[in-house]
């Protein structure tokens, strides 16, 4: 077995590499920081959940005044939003249980035919209201 001792004239050499250590442990941390700092957000797994559908919320009487209105296809609309004849007898009886009864104002369109007009004041005159007005009634003066 033989012994090579190094020669002294090249240990005193400059050293031809790189000494990447300090490199290496500058990028770990790097990298370690950049885990560190991602949001949560990324780390998601996107799930399709069934989906309730969102039904609107049905107009409830104005303590002040309410707005019924009938348009040429007989369709009546309680402050804009369409219901039918039973709907119109539960707000004109929840605007009744009020403290203080709201105006109901009534616009039937000119071209409306008679029968639904005549039905839904029945049903006006039926449940007791007291505080009615016609809106628009100057639209039919010349007839």
């Amino acid at each position: 077995m033989a012994l090579h001792l190094a020669r002294p004239e090249v240990a005193d050499a400059p050293m031809g590499e790189m000494n990447t250590t300090p490199l290496i442990d500058v990028l770990l941390v790097l990298l370690i920081m950049f885990i560190i700092t991602i949001p949560m957000q990324t780390h998601s797994v996107g799930i399709d959940l069934p989906q309730v559908p969102v039904l609107p919320s049905p107009p409830v009487p104005d303590p002040v005044k309410n707005k019924v209105t009938i348009d040429p296809a007989g369709m009546i609309r309680w402050n804009g939003a369409a219901i039918d004849r039973l709907t119109l007898r539960r707000y004109l009886a929840r605007s009744l249980a009020l403290p203080v009864e709201p105006e109901l104002q009534f616009q039937p369109d000119a071209a409306a035919r008679y029968v639904v007009v005549d039905e839904v004041l029945a049903d006006i005159r039926r449940s007791g209201v007291t505080k009615l007005g016609f809106v628009g009634n100057e639209r039919y003066r010349d007839f």
